[in-house]
């Protein structure tokens, strides 16, 4: 359990900066923004390594915490759709993302609810909540932040079709082969 929550806080610390820090996150990156990109980089990394090692064995040892109706499997699989399409919407700008304004932040917490849904041990409560948490708070904080650009297409009418069809497929792989082959677990199976 070490192991996920010093990921945990790895990877969402370096992730809040411009949450808490956001004068410090400027400075870093006005000195250097490659240098900066690099050490957000690797932290991140890093954190989402120890992540799944800690999450992996965690699952070793359950200790569950609550049990859900087996009908919220077909829920979570709804609430995944849209996961993955809003996940790639900022980098294909159209009306999705001006409709959604923050539509990864939307996309995280959607894949946390939809989680917390089906999943009850004690490692997915505290991985799942984390994120969610992080997601609401970001946010928040977005409220009295400068938007930042996001490098991506240019905006356009075609983008939200792109984002669709990217969306989808990635949901088809992820549902069909990914889920299992990188955590384990058959979402439909």
């Amino acid at each position: 359990m070490a192991l996920l929550l010093i990921g945990l806080a790895l990877f969402l610390g370096i992730h809040s900066i411009s949450i808490f820090a956001e004068d410090f996150r400027n400075r870093m990156a006005a000195k250097s923004e490659i240098g900066w990109k690099a050490a957000y980089g690797i932290v991140s990394l890093a954190g989402i390594v120890l992540v799944a090692l800690g999450y992996a064995d965690a699952r070793l040892e359950p200790i569950l915490l609550y049990v859900t109706p087996g009908w919220l499997r077909h829920v979570t699989a709804l609430l995944m759709l849209p996961v993955f399409i809003l996940f790639f919407a900022p980098y294909f700008p159209g009306r999705i993302k001006a409709v959604t304004k923050h539509p990864q932040l939307i996309a995280v917490k959607l894949w946390a609810v939809s989680h917390l849904l089906v999943n009850g041990m004690l490692v997915d409560v505290i991985l799942f909540s984390a994120f969610l948490a992080w997601a609401v708070v970001d946010r928040i904080s977005l409220k009295r932040r400068a938007p930042r650009t996001v490098p991506g297409l240019p905006e356009g009418g075609i983008n939200d079709a792109i984002v669709i069809v990217v969306g989808l497929a990635a949901y088809v792989a992820f549902a069909l082969w990914l889920h299992v082959a990188w955590i384990g677990v058959a979402p439909f199976g």
